[in-house]
């Protein structure tokens, strides 16, 4: 019996099927962005002089690695941290004697606690194990803090929340004064500069 040739496949289309398929691919997928957490360092400065900074001016935070909060070296829940930092930052401790007196705060004027917005720093410090989750609801909470502060002063002096004046300073078609709105904007954070500290 004579023997048979096999049939050829004719792969002559293939390259071309695997590239159109390969293109198909590129265009219709899409890629994730990392989301992290947006951070400006402070600038460098060429000071040679040590900052002493009181210990009632500082709010201690702690994360441990069972997700537990300490404020102040007490434990706390995440819901109490924003109202805990606002009572800290918008204390007003500072006296005249001092010069760090606060003529825009409305807190409690204890003088164990913060003299000044200025003087204020909140110190986040968590332990290796902590959970990331626990980590940005902390961050979110803290950043709140200053954000309810700033919106109240805002709309004292302005009659706009912080949160309206920054969205109009970012919209082409506000038609109001953008030089004018940038200076206000800078005069609440001026008042209430962000200074939140992670130790390590």
């Amino acid at each position: 019996m004579a023997k048979r040739a096999a049939p050829e496949v004719n792969a002559g289309s293939m390259a071309d099927i695997a590239f159109l398929l390969l293109i198909f691919f590129l265009v219709t997928t899409t890629m994730e962005k990392d989301s992290g957490i947006n951070r400006k360092l402070p600038p460098m400065e060429d000071s040679d002089e040590d900052v002493v900074i009181k210990q009632k001016n500082i709010f201690t935070v702690l994360i441990n690695n069972k997700d537990q909060i300490l404020v102040e070296d007490e434990l706390m829940e995440i819901k109490d941290i924003r109202q805990a930092a606002v009572e800290f930052l918008d204390n007003g401790g500072g006296t005249d004697n001092d010069g760090n007196k606060c003529d825009y705060c409305h807190g409690a004027k204890n003088p164990s606690s913060s003299d000044h917005p200025d003087k204020a720093i909140i110190s986040l410090k968590n332990e290796r194990m902590t959970s990331y989750g626990t980590y940005i609801s902390v961050q979110n909470e803290l950043v709140a803090a200053y954000n309810v502060l700033r919106d109240k002063r805002a709309l004292q002096l302005f009659n706009l929340s912080f949160g309206e004046m920054q969205k109009n300073a970012k919209d082409v078609n506000w038609v109001g004064n953008k030089e004018r709105l940038k200076e206000q904007i800078s005069q609440i954070k001026k008042e209430y500069p962000q200074k939140l500290s992670e130790v390590q």
